[in-house]
């Protein structure tokens, strides 16, 4: 069963976290553009308030909690409100798939993964932006996670375990950015290659 109660009762307040912490954003989303292709035909999967896909513009999205949603829907996306491990899809509709702080929140990240794999074209792209379990911000949410209203029921992984989730579903050549070098949420975060020394991870895949 998808987490979404807390997205459902406080979706204006997640909403607008994007606002408060806008710099953290920005510099999320530059990590996670320097993988998108200039091609139109893209999945947000996690789609959430459609922050990330409506700059990245990616006009299509899954999202399970019906009020973000609905927020998404206000920035002109379409949007399914299904869950990530069944998507609404013919096999190879797009060209490429993002997904941004999804993979805690799944009940079944293998299966989430090969529903990507099969909606994906031959050659296809995954995009998957997560919090390094390792990290200093990961260490820290994990730690305070009961307290937090959205991380509650989250469980945050390492860089090595996400690969092998991309690598038992069948994708391969990994590529990796990271961004988020310190706690600081006043100021922008340059990208970087690699992993290991930023707390946000992107990692590019193909479909093999």
């Amino acid at each position: 069963m998808a987490k979404v109660e807390a997205f459902e009762k406080y979706a204006a307040e997640y909403d607008e976290w994007f606002v408060k912490n806008n710099q953290i954003f920005l510099s999320e989303l530059d990590a996670v553009s320097t993988f998108v292709p200039s091609s139109r035909n893209g999945l947000e999967v996690g789609v959430g308030s459609g922050r990330f896909a409506f700059l990245l513009d990616i006009k299509t999205g899954v999202e399970p909690c019906r009020r973000l949603a609905q927020l998404a829907k206000k920035r002109s996306i379409t949007v399914y409100e299904n869950v990530a491990e069944d998507l609404p899809f013919d096999d190879g509709s797009f060209d490429y798939i993002v997904m941004v702080t999804v993979l805690c929140f799944l009940d079944d990240i293998g299966s989430a993964l090969k529903e990507a794999y099969r909606v994906l074209k031959d050659k296809g792209q995954i995009i998957v932006a997560f919090i390094d379990k390792n990290s200093t911000i990961g260490k820290k949410y994990c730690e305070n996670k009961n307290q937090s209203r959205f991380f509650k029921e989250a469980t945050f992984y390492t860089v090595s375990e996400v690969t092998a989730f991309l690598q038992n579903a069948g994708f391969g050549s990994f590529e990796f950015k990271q961004t988020l070098f310190s706690e600081d949420n006043t100021a922008f975060h340059p990208v970087k290659e690699g992993y290991g020394a930023g707390s946000f991870i992107v990692v590019n895949a193909v479909r093999c």
